[in-house]
């Protein structure tokens, strides 16, 4: 049996960059296996010759060729990886390169810059979007609704909280979540529409779904052979959920088979498209 291919997401920092380009890449080939390892903070000469001899080491054991994504932007840090008898895939160097050429002078690299902290309102308003999150999360603060840039809205474990917090993190968005519980349906057909709560904020709603099988299996991690993560019980939330996001007109997307990022992309896509509408007369 081939073992599976080493693959090394390297950096002079988090690591973020590498990861994301990284599993996105890697996502295209599903039928291959890859045993990934994350080496942040490879910020000195000494590591990268650490880190090297690692992959090196690892291409050998497996006899498999390792794959590299490196961010480092020390050129010898750099050079150490390049001659470590894998495939190496030199993010910031390949990138840097094309845009040195244009630009007319080299670039001076500077680990970290694009995660750091240098830009310091850029990260205070990340962290008071994560702090309004958490405070107007699972149906909590509706006072705070006013200042919510959108609020989610669908059935317990659909994936609001997450999704929430990513946009927080990622764009500085403020972004509530309000869950939809069998108690908001009970009274559907004598009054249908919109908890009170949500009524005066309807355009910054928007929908979550997912199968019910999906649902069902990500509430037995929680609650195993309950009647909460039971197959009916996830069919029947889910069916009134959407029926009631679809009569009053809730944009919905399915997050069945996205992850937090899509599902966060497609969200502050819908936020750009209605804020780009044009007002009716």
């Amino acid at each position: 049996m081939t073992p599976a291919r080493p693959v090394y997401f390297i950096s002079d920092h988090t690591g973020i960059t590498a990861e994301i380009i990284g599993k996105s890449l890697l996502s295209q080939f599903p039928d291959e296996a890859f045993a990934t390892v994350s080496l942040p903070f490879v910020d000195t000469l000494e590591k990268a010759v650490l880190a090297a001899r690692q992959v090196k080491d690892d291409g050998r054991r497996t006899n498999v060729k390792p794959l590299v994504f490196s961010t480092l932007t020390d050129p010898a840090a750099r050079a150490e990886l390049d001659a470590c008898d894998a495939v190496v895939m030199d993010i910031y160097g390949h990138f840097l390169g094309m845009m040195a050429s244009e630009i007319g002078y080299p670039p001076a690299p500077l680990r970290g810059r694009f995660h750091g902290m240098s830009d310091a309102n850029s990260y205070r308003g990340r962290i008071d979007a994560v702090n309004f999150a958490l405070a107007a999360d699972d149906g909590l603060g509706p006072e705070k609704y006013e200042r919510a840039d959108l609020i989610l809205i669908g059935v317990s474990r659909s994936g609001k909280t997450p999704t929430s917090l990513y946009m927080a993190m990622q764009y500085s968005l403020y972004v509530a979540n309000y869950p939809l519980t069998p108690e908001n349906f009970e009274n559907f057909h004598e009054q249908p529409g919109l908890p009170k709560s949500l009524l005066p904020y309807r355009a910054k709603l928007r929908g979550l779904t997912l199968a019910p099988e999906r649902l069902a299996q990500i509430r037995s991690e929680r609650r195993p052979n309950s009647p909460y993560a039971a197959l009916e019980t996830c069919k029947l939330e889910l069916k009134q959920a959407e029926r009631l996001m679809r009569d009053t007109g809730i944009p919905v997307v399915d997050s069945t088979h996205r992850s937090v990022e899509e599902i966060s992309s497609l969200l502050k896509q819908s936020l750009r498209a209605d804020q780009a509408a044009p007002t009716p007369a």
